[in-house]
């Protein structure tokens, strides 16, 4: 056993195929936790399922796939997990929408409403679900992955970075209501990451090149970096910390 240790725990992670969702259940399962795999596309769950199990042993994961801005599809996610796991012991809530790049003043009524809705709304959804089975065990960690663009200005990035400084007040507010039955609720705030959600913002070498100029370690992450903090967070070294938000982004937000 060690701090680290996620043995018996089962963990849904949304938005699990690829990216940072991908990395958080496979280092979750690596430290012994089972994980349900969840995206909008069940051949795509299946898929990497499969992959994860045949890496780290035959049962490891499950994968029901979830549109997140469906109630139906998230209470289906719930159901069909403790159906098949028992419980939730650990919610991970990264799935996210942003279909608009550019200044507010041009962003669509439904495009604005849709980031809204699927970062902020989904996620308030899936955690009422989810937490009144942590509150009869007076225990379980809940996860949300925001954005350092919930701390920054930004002239392209305004309604995603409107609704990931609302996560870390979610967690906040959550924090306070949920920890006297020993739920925890905390944030994960990357910076730039080298995923297909934020290819926007890396895929171009001079995008690239001035948006780590200012960063300490002068680089972009990749998504096994941001894993460690979700398994921190899911596991007993994270047990005393609720209401917070881990920056990780190589220093971006201190220059």
């Amino acid at each position: 056993m060690t701090l680290f240790d996620m043995t018996g725990k089962t963990a849904v992670i949304t938005g699990s195929t690829r990216g940072i969702g991908r990395a958080i259940a496979e280092r979750m399962v690596e430290h012994g936790a089972k994980v349900v795999i969840s995206s909008r596309k069940q051949d795509v769950c299946d898929t990497v399922t499969a992959e994860i199990n045949a890496r780290f042993g035959k049962g490891s994961a499950i994968s029901i796939a979830a549109n997140i801005s469906s109630k139906e599809n998230l209470q289906h996610l719930v159901d069909e997990t403790n159906r098949a796991l028992g419980k939730i012991d650990v919610l991970v809530c990264n799935a996210a929408s942003n279909p608009y790049y550019g200044p507010l003043a041009n962003i669509s009524d439904d495009q604005f409403r849709k980031i809204l809705d699927n970062n902020i709304v989904a996620n308030n959804w899936i955690i009422s679900m989810v937490v009144p089975q942590m509150i009869a065990r007076k225990d379980g960690s809940i996860i949300i992955v925001s954005s350092i663009g919930g701390l920054k200005g930004s002239t392209i990035l305004g309604a995603y970075a409107i609704s990931k400084a609302a996560d870390m007040q979610l967690a906040r507010n959550l924090a306070c209501e949920y920890g006297p039955h020993n739920v925890r609720v905390n944030c994960i705030a990357p910076g730039l990451i080298k995923t297909d959600f934020a290819k926007a913002l890396w895929d171009n070498p001079e995008n690239l090149k001035a948006s780590t100029a200012r960063s300490p370690l002068l680089r972009i992450g990749i998504p096994d970096e941001i894993a460690g903090a979700a398994v921190f967070l899911g596991s007993a070294a994270g047990n005393f910390m609720t209401g917070q938000t881990m920056v990780i982004d190589g220093g971006a937000t201190i220059s």
